[in-house]
């Protein structure tokens, strides 16, 4: 079946049309501004789905965070809209801000609507709600069209705060015909046959999310089947926890299975303690690199778990995610939380170092984020927490971790996503911590090091770190072979990248410590500062 006809038989459409109205107008456009292009949002998408019969006078624009607010306020204009709907995540609130001021001054008349997690929540003390007409808090995709609905049709008079009550699931129409062809080409593409979690995780705008909703599965994996035919090979799922109705996980597990082409690629993020053999299984039957799964561990302190309420069999996690290593080619992502109530640097370092022995292929290092509405904030007087009061609302220090030490840890976090979560560097990284030293130990030092040495966190090249990392290990480690070593991770699988002049044999001094040159990393620090 062609994919034309697969969308035709569920949406009765001829093409997934974006194009809004006649003449140059569209009575209702849905916007918001991405962190980066390649991420679609799936939000405005379900809003558009469920249009009705005001589909036809709608159209989505995207932009990015990189671009000026005038430029997108213009964009905006330029098409002449009664109503403008805008997703406000926790990444564009300060740029969407400024867009929102501008599009009221220059068009009062223009309804400005806001939805979203970041104004469903405290509103009481978000200027922004100052210049719009109306916010939608909690799941709009109903909501959305009963209220443009009205609008339009210049009836009753609506309340500022419009609260979304939850919609029933059969109810909401998939957003996925919405996808264009230049979606389904170059971006990442969102699904979920779930939303909610049953978990109560004081740091997460998740355990606000109860109780756990499916989507009719059979009418998922059509739309799944519909994407397919389409091309679409990358799909994201977007559920807080695939596998907490481990049928439906190994439903979903087998259709791509039994679908599977060359260059398709999946993830999911699972709750690592709540893997049965079955699940397993099913795993391991992908090919290597196929198949990703986020974890999110957050802690292996106990006491700083319970305090906030965060629930998992550490004993289980790790037989899983060992098992996982061993015997499937799934990629892992674990996450890790810094400054959560209770966790010192050294139980940290300790998690750290547990997980570094699981061998998963990238340990996302986060720090805390006060999330408006989540139960977090409950701690801030016993621990003395302190947050930014910008956004991304990062933890600037508490009782336990100084502000100091925090911001050493912001450095780790960044040197270990460039170095270690990059994959370029598996087999050199790790002489690190060599004879039994503790990894988190030895990766702080680096990052100390690397961090006065470069003199900047950003905008370092491969090539650069490659040559710190050099420098490090032969000049403050005395480590031998490490160029071999170097050598090998750079020239991996037979990739050609530019090669490494430290490291020719001209450039070598004694004892195999590059020799001081213009434009080595070592001289060519003053410059970045």
């Amino acid at each position: 079946m062609n994919a034309q006809v697969v969308l035709e038989k569920i949406h009765g459409l001829k093409t997934p049309a974006n194009a809004g109205g006649a003449n140059g107008r569209t009575d209702i456009l849905l916007a918001t501004i991405n962190a980066r292009y390649i991420h679609a949002s799936v939000g405005l998408r379900y809003l558009l789905a469920n249009l009705g019969e005001m589909r036809e006078r709608a159209r989505i624009l995207e932009f990015e965070i990189k671009q000026k607010p005038l430029e997108i306020a213009s964009e905006l204009l330029s098409h002449k809209p009664r109503i403008i709907g805008l997703g406000v995540y926790i990444w564009n609130t300060a740029l969407t801000a400024e867009v929102v001021a501008i599009l009221k001054r220059v068009s009062p008349e223009t309804v400005v609507i806001l939805g979203g997690p970041e104004v469903s929540y405290e509103l009481d003390t978000q200027p922004l709600l100052d210049w719009v007409d109306h916010v939608i808090t909690g799941e709009a995709d109903l909501k959305f069209a009963e209220v443009c609905r009205d609008i339009l049709a210049g009836g009753r008079l609506l309340p500022k705060i419009i609260v979304a009550e939850l919609p029933a699931m059969e109810r909401v129409q998939f957003p996925y015909a919405e996808y264009t062809e230049e979606d389904l080409a170059h971006r990442v593409l969102y699904v979920e046959a779930s939303r909610g979690c049953p978990f109560t995780c004081e740091f997460c705008l998740s355990s606000l999310d109860v109780p756990v909703r499916g989507f009719v599965l059979e009418r998922f994996l059509a739309e799944l089947e519909a994407l397919m035919a389409r091309g679409a090979r990358v799909f994201k799922f977007i559920d807080r926890t695939f596998n907490l109705n481990i049928n439906t996980s190994r439903t979903i597990l087998q259709f791509f299975l039994e679908r599977w082409v060359d260059g398709m690629f999946v993830h999911f993020e699972m709750v690592p303690d709540r893997m049965p053999e079955p699940l397993l299984a099913l795993l391991g039957q992908f090919p290597k690199g196929a198949v990703q799964l986020e974890v999110g561990i957050q802690t292996f302190d106990e006491g700083t778990a319970k305090n906030i309420s965060r629930r998992q069999n550490y004993v289980k996690l790790e037989q899983n995610l060992r098992y996982l290593r061993a015997h499937t080619g799934v990629h892992i992502h674990a996450d890790l939380i810094v400054g959560l109530p209770g966790e010192t640097l050294e139980s940290f370092g300790r998690g750290f170092d547990r997980l570094v022995d699981m061998a998963p292929q990238e340990i996302q290092v986060g720090m805390l984020k006060r999330l408006r509405g989540t139960p977090i904030v409950r701690h801030d007087k016993e621990w003395g927490m302190v947050y930014s009061p910008h956004p991304p609302y990062e933890i600037l220090q508490n009782r336990l971790l100084s502000f100091e030490t925090l911001q050493r840890l912001r450095r780790f976090a960044r040197f270990w996503d460039l170095m270690a979560n990059s994959g370029r560097f598996s087999e050199t990284l790790p002489l690190l911590w060599s004879e039994n030293a503790s990894p988190f130990e030895q990766f702080l030092k680096f990052s100390d090091w690397l961090g006065e040495q470069a003199g900047r966190q950003h905008s370092l090249a491969l090539v650069s770190l490659a040559e710190y990392l050099f420098r490090y290990l032969t000049e403050q480690q005395s480590h031998p072979s490490v160029a071999e070593v170097l050598r090998g991770d750079w020239f991996r699988g037979g990739i050609k990248r530019e090669r490494l002049p430290f490291l020719e044999p001209a450039d070598l001094a004694a004892g195999g410590v590059p020799a001081k040159r213009e434009g080595s990393a070592g001289t060519r620090q003053k410059r970045h500062i």
